[in-house]
């Protein structure tokens, strides 16, 4: 653009020879800085640090001082100089778009087509719709074992012709060495889906989905569970509000009691003015949870069980007898960064641990990172990424590194899947609610904790230009900074 304006201004020859040195020089410098490689740096771009005045007014607006901002807009293709570079090397908490780190290693690492299996087997060979022994199931880390995954895994079960079973049902969740977790540890919240800690056997995300359907002419609104839980008190129904109740808070109305390890209860009723409702939460014995899941669909099913649901290992020598693989790795990213999924994201992370470095901690997770990192993309600028899915309060990531990621992903084989998987503004994801400023134009994964905002992605602009744009606040006000970043989305797609 700058260039457009001074094509047609008379210069004096000397001046003319001047800027086309300069030019040369700029264009050299932004083609050298930005080319793909390790090491690779965004060139610097001083005249590019003041932030554009609708920003800055959005900022003045929520109260929020420029230096809580830190933000990068940046040409995809690195053959330009940036748009905007404001305090672009701060290392900052960026919340859930650390997400984006973890997924795009994930698919170079791993390959788009990469499946987890959860295999089965049997210690001894059914006889008369009777297993005279123990079944096993082995967990890999696949993120998505799901309500309906866990069901085919248990149908195939009964096709075997087993009807029940004599001995025990193990659990064989040894994949992955995971320190202790309190789900309370975070926020204090641990009935909340997103403190769930990662399992090499993970089921439904360790979440149990509670439906609500009003029926007036009984005065209850009737409960359903997904999965059915073995050994849980359940109620199945909860009483209706007062005629005219307004829907509101139905949560807060309920007053379910969570804390229990036994049961789920609720002390409060429900509006039938809600119409029929979901609510996902985590029942509070969540090392129990996979237990209860596996012994209550095999239930469900009319399977008979002699013994119990317990944890062990698979002997040694064992054939499965079958195995349930997991949706592609293009799909798993998808529902990852669409919908900020912190667990399926930490069962990424430690599958890189367990698929490149033979073991499925988060040490040797990091470890495998920080080496793709390093030959990708340097080894300045390391991302302190915890564990992986942004969920943390010692993440760090500076705009400046993200970006250079980001121009790398552009260039990448899985560039495809990897921006498929990021919500576009105002259309699905976490973003569907945005305000559609660029007419889904914007591919960007958001960002949010107490004290934090952020940004970061791909805005197509009016001029067929694609951006990277980064933008993060770590400020006691972060959550007022919305619109600010909103003013940034417009500004970079209105070039």
């Amino acid at each position: 653009m700058v260039g457009d304006r001074l094509a047609g201004m008379l210069i004096s020859p000397l001046a003319s020879a001047r800027r086309r040195v300069a030019g040369a020089l700029l264009v050299l410098t932004s083609l050298t800085a930005c080319a793909a490689g390790p090491g690779a740096r965004l060139a610097p771009a001083t005249d590019a640090a003041a932030l554009p005045p609708a920003v800055i007014a959005a900022l003045q607006r929520a109260r929020l001082p420029q230096d809580a901002l830190a933000a990068v807009v940046v040409p995809v293709e690195g053959r330009a100089a940036p748009r905007l570079m404001h305090q672009a090397d701060q290392a900052l908490n960026p919340a859930s778009v650390m997400k984006l780190v973890t997924t795009y290693a994930a698919l170079d690492l791993l390959g788009p087509a990469f499946t987890w299996d959860t295999p089965v087997y049997l210690d001894t060979t059914p006889v008369a719709g009777r297993l005279r022994g123990n079944v096993y199931i082995q967990g890999r880390g696949d993120p998505k074992l799901v309500v309906e995954r866990l069901w085919l895994l248990m149908r195939r079960l009964r096709a075997l012709g087993i009807d029940a079973i004599d001995g025990d049902i193990v659990l064989d969740r040894s994949a992955f060495a995971l320190p202790a977790h309190d789900a309370a540890d975070f926020d204090g919240e641990p009935w909340r889906p997103y403190n769930a800690a990662p399992d090499a056997l993970l089921l439904n995300y360790k979440a149990v989905a509670m439906g609500f359907t009003p029926d007036t002419a009984a005065g209850v609104a009737h409960v359903r569970y997904e999965p059915p839980l073995a050994r849980l008190q359940l109620p199945t129904s909860v009483p209706l509000a007062p005629a005219g109740t307004a829907c509101g808070d139905w949560r807060m109305g309920l007053q379910a009691e969570l804390t229990h390890a036994e049961r789920i209860a609720f002390q409060g009723a429900y509006p039938a003015a809600c119409g029929a409702r979901e609510w996902s939460v985590a029942p509070s014995d969540p090392s129990g949870y996979a237990a209860r899941a596996v012994e209550g669909m095999w239930r469900e099913l009319g399977g008979r069980l002699a013994g119990r649901v317990r944890d062990g290992q698979v002997p040694a020598g064992l054939q499965p007898a079958y195995s349930n693989p997991s949706p592609p790795l293009a799909e798993v990213v998808r529902d990852i960064n669409k919908y900020s999924n912190n667990v399926m994201t930490q069962q990424l992370l430690l599958t890189l641990g367990l698929q490149k470095a033979g073991q499925g901690s988060f040490d040797a997770a990091r470890g495998v990172l920080a080496q793709w990192w390093q030959e990708r993309l340097g080894p300045t600028d390391q991302p302190v990424v915890d564990n992986g899915a942004g969920l943390s309060r010692a993440a760090r990531l500076s705009p400046r590194a993200l970006a250079r990621m980001l121009q790398q992903a552009w260039a990448s084989p899985v560039m495809p899947e990897f921006v498929a998987s990021l919500p576009i503004v105002g259309v699905d994801g976490t973003l569907r609610r945005r305000p559609a400023l660029v007419s889904g134009a914007a591919h960007l994964k958001s960002g949010s904790l107490r004290d934090v905002t952020a940004l970061a992605g791909y805005v197509l602009a009016a001029s067929g230009q694609r951006y990277v744009l980064v933008a993060m606040v770590n400020h006691p006000n972060a959550g007022a900074a919305r619109p600010a970043l909103d003013a940034l989305i417009a500004w970079s797609a209105a070039d």
